[in-house]
């Protein structure tokens, strides 16, 4: 039932253009973060202030920042960074969302309820605030980031997933597989996750986006990762400050960067996301 449910959403998604634009986008990002650095190896560690502030020219593609770093290197050295704690945050939180949303949905009634309002409450704690917090109080580094960021984002995944799994509990398949005796775990891992796949997929999608621009607006309040590594929010921050120089190869590349990725990763979920929903109708 999986399989032929991920075909039929495939090929739903290949009759949409803005999801096949921006899975393409997508791609094409990746691939200038990842192996950009392979065919346009740079020095990201070494400060360079012979070389500093270079506007675009012959050596130089993107020019260089105030420390003398080439922008073009810098832009795939913290891509990397920015799409891996993205990937990593999503992949924490969609986890442990996936896992919370189906006990509540499974369990209902008193259980869920309670586990429920225990979400409602997180969800009304302001996000960035704690994170910010967080980042400033322990070091920041690319896994602790993804840690932070994906302890804070599993509340909308429970939700999601937990709705999916009230519909599903009181399908012919589970109510088969309890008379033959499934235990709740069994249920949930082989039967009501499996079957909730599409709506987790979507979901892990768009919490990329979000882990994208959160590590984004971190680097640019200066709570972000520190030297040597690099972040799209950080480049961003120390180009706008030299805004009133018309240092515009500091400010323009790395926003449209962040502005790309995630235009790509909203445009991938929402063909998803009506992929899906045609195919539940």
């Amino acid at each position: 039932m999986t399989s032929q449910r991920t075909g039929t959403v495939a090929r739903a998604l290949r009759r949409s253009p803005l999801g096949l634009a921006g899975g393409v986008l997508l791609v094409l990002l990746a691939g200038f973060c990842f192996l950009g650095p392979l065919i346009y190896p740079t020095n990201q560690t070494d400060v360079d202030l012979v070389n500093a502030a270079l506007p675009p020219g012959p050596g130089y593609p993107l020019g260089t920042d105030t420390n003398g770093f080439d922008v073009l290197g810098r832009l795939m050295a913290g891509g990397q960074v920015s799409l891996q704690i993205g990937l990593l945050a999503a992949i924490f939180a969609t986890t442990i969302g996936t896992l919370y949303g189906a006990v509540a949905g499974l369990a209902g009634g008193v259980v869920d309820g309670f586990l429920m309002r225990l979400v409602d409450v997180m969800l009304s704690v302001p996000f960035l605030f704690f994170v910010l917090i967080l980042s400033a109080r322990f070091h920041a580094n690319a896994l602790s980031l993804s840690l932070v960021i994906g302890g804070f984002s599993w509340l909308v995944s429970a939700r999601l997933v937990r709705g999916e799994v009230l519909t599903l509990r009181v399908r012919e398949f589970v109510l088969a597989a309890k008379v033959m005796g499934a235990s709740r775990t069994r249920l949930i891992l082989t039967h009501l996750i499996p079957n909730a796949l599409g709506v987790i997929i979507v979901n892990i999608t768009f919490q990329v986006a979000d882990a994208v621009l959160v590590v984004a607006a971190l680097g640019f309040l200066g709570f972000g990762l520190t030297y040597p590594t690099a972040d799209w929010g950080s480049q961003l921050a120390s180009g706008v400050t030299y805004i009133s120089a018309d240092y515009w190869w500091l400010i323009y590349p790395v926003g449209g960067c962040i502005v790309l990725t995630v235009l790509a990763l909203n445009l991938l979920a929402d063909a998803l996301r009506d992929a899906i929903g045609r195919r539940a109708d």
